[in-house]
């Protein structure tokens, strides 16, 4: 197959409202790393062997397949699954408006923060994919994840097609692609430091060592038996294998703390300051455990739409506000015939001056841990 070899589908459209889903934000906001902006409001991605396009209006999510010729359906209109694709893909069966409702009546912050958030839902991803994409997001910013994420699929990916914006579109390699002889080698070339060792021996490990079709296996088992399955694999820690547990595994309650999220904690639920470099496991079992408190089974969930609301990259969104109330007296006076001044009327004005106070973020720490003691050794050394 040439990458040209491709067939462009019509535009179709399903009632999906932006309460629901909110793709410009949703696909931006760290949970996956490989949408891209592929025209006006318009975001592309290869996926299970086709490139979904998709776009939105108020009520309805606007969608396009592109198969590469030898896959495409034999009756398109009657058996293109990319409906139940993006079904299953957004997590389309979860009442989103419902929990907003839930997390609301429990949360004084959530409430005021989510208007501005509406649509924030967690994928369903390819768990090998989040496997590898958050391995990837140690110690590191979305940006760059996303541009090693892009690398590993020109390299190791099967190409799937073009578009009018002239990139191509490689779908995720499966582990099998990344156990090859000079992997981690070519890796490291492309970028990835110390974590190319632990993407190609968790490739490896899942081939060689667990049965076929393991990972998502971990979706019927108890999140415990799950997060600490996902353990195992090398370059896997408690967060990582949270952000595939809730992404991936069905695990709404999963919540994936790092120092962001820490700092959300201290900030806005009163969590003390903490003397430690590093989040230690009391830290961050207190934290989940709070959160699974307040929000219930759904926390992971919940946890997802205040993170998001703490980008930088939405931080127009949440524009704070100060108001000062000047009060002015104005006096009307009169010089009559004699010379005397008399007071005629007296009135107080007040004039209400309000002006913007916008969020300014250190920086866009995305889904990785950015403080340990490490990163700032570096820092000090520059």
């Amino acid at each position: 197959m040439t990458i040209a070899q491709q067939v462009r589908g019509e535009w179709r459209k399903l009632p999906i409202p932006l309460s629901e889903l909110c793709i410009s934000t949703v696909l931006r906001c760290g949970q996956s790393f490989r949408w891209k902006l592929s025209g006006p409001e318009e975001w592309s991605c290869a996926l299970k062997g086709r490139i979904l396009s998709l776009k939105q209006d108020t009520t309805h999510l606007h969608y396009r397949s592109i198969y590469p010729v030898t896959a495409i359906p034999s009756c398109p209109d009657d058996n293109d699954d990319t409906p139940a694709l993006i079904h299953d893909y957004f997590n389309l069966s979860v009442d989103l408006g419902e929990l907003y409702k839930t997390w609301s009546s429990r949360d004084p912050n959530f409430q005021k923060k989510s208007p501005s958030f509406a649509g924030v839902r967690m994928l369903r991803q390819d768990p090998w994919e989040n496997v590898v994409s958050f391995i990837c997001s140690s110690n590191n910013n979305i940006s760059r994840i996303s541009q090693m994420v892009n690398n590993l699929c020109l390299t190791w990916g099967p190409p799937l097609g073009t578009l009018e914006d002239g990139c191509v579109y490689h779908d995720f390699p499966e582990p099998k692609a990344l156990t090859k002889p000079g992997v981690e080698q070519k890796l490291r070339e492309l970028g990835f430091g110390y974590r190319a060792k632990y993407i190609a021996n968790a490739a490896k490990m899942i081939v060689e060592e667990r049965p076929e079709g393991w990972l998502n296996s971990l979706r019927t088992v108890p999140y415990s038996e799950a997060h600490a399955a996902l353990l195992e694999l090398p370059g896997v820690g408690p967060k990582v294998a949270d952000c595939v547990a809730l992404m991936s595994l069905d695990k709404k309650g999963a919540v994936p703390v790092d120092t962001h999220v820490l700092q959300i904690a201290q900030r806005d639920y009163g969590f003390g300051k903490t003397k430690n470099k590093t989040l230690t496991k009391a830290t961050y079992d207190a934290i989940g455990d709070h959160f699974r408190n307040l929000w219930g089974d759904e926390a992971g969930w919940a946890h997802s739409v205040l993170f998001t609301a703490d980008l930088r990259t939405f931080s127009e969104r949440l524009i704070k506000t100060e108001t000062k109330t000047v009060t002015k007296k104005l006096v009307k006076k009169v010089k009559h015939e004699a010379g005397v001044v008399k007071v005629e009327k007296e009135s107080v004005v007040k004039e209400t001056k309000t002006r913007s106070l916008k969020r300014v973020k250190d920086e866009d720490v995305g889904d990785e841990v950015l403080s340990s003691l490490a990163e700032r050794v570096k820092r000090r050394r520059r």
